[in-house]
């Protein structure tokens, strides 16, 4: 059921970014006179397929991964000499510009109004407030201590953990002092701190900017009450159920979540005799953890999960804008997320961060049922921010990708004339060696992952 519902939520969540980033082509296509032959959602096989008033065909195949438009043109052809003005090759410059280019734009576009949809309906965010400081760490160094909560960092206001992460990954690779404002509780006041990262030694394959500074999020204290049991997992087969409170394993006892998890990880494959208080009733359960490798070794688990917990009210914060204002907090959120994007490309360019970082299909859909079980909020959120990588991939230059024809298309406008077939097609090997090859390490990295 779970590899259902992440195949799911890829189909979903590739189906409508690729529809949107196809739909800006076919759009400013029609608009400058185009004749549009197909708009593919998938490849291969097709599905479902149907045609309009204007004879354009529209396919839905059996492949979700990516889409195209496909344009009247006499390279691909020969052509009804009464459709010629309709073809993309015998469209002025700036028009294929605009055409090329409207598939990533609308991407881009699409972010903003997902931030700006969510900023109205307004979104509900853990205060960045620590529960523990790594003794001799960054943070420790810098005084920061549990309890504070964290207002800003380099002048950027920070109302959630989202946004000091984003704010600290600004930093990675690089050696800076980076001040940050923290307060005791909603009225203290707030106090200077200073992050000394010149020695910060950052693994973003394993760590997130907060961990590798030594900070750890406050958390609400998480009794040992199962919330959910996994078929056919260890649990299952020992009988525990949701709502059970586990009072003590082998006679140890038992009162947070977190001792359950550790003593179950650290028998893997033993019986563990489990005291259970059932509404009231106490039994006693044998329960064996399954076995699983995990980089520290081989670790226990039981197929169970945490019954949720409140959080205490002031641990929360609404994030909420009126109309006007969302519009401009979406284009500063989306603008952060495409300065982020660029830099840590930036950054895999120059060897700081490895392309270990660079992720696949398989990590996309892993994210991707993650956010759908989250809720809707941390769905449509992932959804602004894959849109915008989509967008700038396709924009860069890169033959192959629409920002390799835009390229093409710049230096067609500077010279006066179209670039030759022959260094266009030297450009398209180069690009599909490039391409590929991205996708090989990137579907690696997602297979090592798993």
């Amino acid at each position: 059921m779970d590899i259902l519902n992440t195949v799911l939520a890829l189909i979903v969540t590739l189906g409508i970014l690729v529809t949107i980033h196809e739909y800006g082509h076919f759009w400013v296509a029609r608009r400058c006179g185009v004749k549009v032959l197909r708009f593919s959602v998938g490849f291969g096989k097709p599905l479902l397929r149907w045609r309009d008033r204007l004879d354009t065909e529209y396919v839905i195949a059996m492949i979700p991964l990516g889409g195209y438009v496909s344009m009247l043109d006499e390279r691909e052809g020969d052509v009804d000499p009464s459709l010629l003005d309709q073809t993309f090759n015998r469209k002025p410059v700036l028009q294929r510009i605009a055409i090329v280019a409207a598939g990533p734009v609308v991407n881009l576009i699409f972010a903003v109004l997902v931030y700006w949809a969510m900023f109205v309906s307004g979104v509900e965010k853990v205060a960045p407030v620590i529960g523990s400081v790594t003794a001799e760490s960054i943070a420790e160094h810098a005084g920061l201590s549990p309890g504070i909560e964290i207002v800003s960092v380099a002048g950027r206001d920070t109302r959630s953990w989202d946004d000091v992460n984003m704010a600290l990954a600004t930093y990675i690779g690089e050696s800076a002092v980076v001040p940050l404002t923290a307060r005791q509780g909603l009225s203290g006041a707030p106090q200077e701190y200073r992050l000394d990262l010149q020695s910060w030694q950052f693994n973003p394959e394993t760590q997130s900017p907060l961990t590798a500074i030594g900070v750890r999020p406050f958390r609400p204290v998480y009794p040992a009450v199962i919330g959910q049991v996994l078929p056919e997992g260890a649990a299952y087969k020992a009988g525990l159920l949701a709502g059970d409170k586990v009072t003590a394993i082998n006679d140890q006892p038992v009162s947070e979540w977190v001792q359950l998890v550790t003593i179950i990880r650290q028998h893997p494959g033993q019986l563990l005799e489990v005291e259970v208080d059932r509404a009231g009733q106490q039994l006693s359960l044998s329960m064996t953890p399954d076995h699983k490798d995990e980089a520290n070794g081989v670790v226990g688990y039981v197929g169970a999960g945490v019954a949720a917990v409140k959080w205490p009210p002031e641990m929360l914060r609404q994030v909420r804008y009126g109309v006007f204002e969302s519009m401009g907090q979406a284009v500063s959120k989306s603008w952060q997320m495409i300065t982020l994007t660029l830099d840590s490309m930036w950054k895999m360019l120059k060897g700081v961060l490895s392309v270990k970082n660079l992720s696949g299909p398989i990590t996309i859909a892993k994210v991707a049922g993650a956010s759908a079980a989250s809720g809707v909020e941390a769905f449509v959120g992932f959804l602004a921010y894959l849109s915008i990588s989509l967008g700038i991939l396709n924009l860069l230059p890169i033959p192959m990708l629409d920002g390799g024809h835009l390229l093409y298309y710049a230096v067609e406008l500077l010279r006066g004339r179209p670039v030759s077939e022959k260094v266009q097609m030297v450009g398209l090997r180069l690009g599909m060696a490039i391409l590929f090859s991205l996708m090989g390490v990137a579907i690696f990295n997602d297979l090592m992952r798993l």
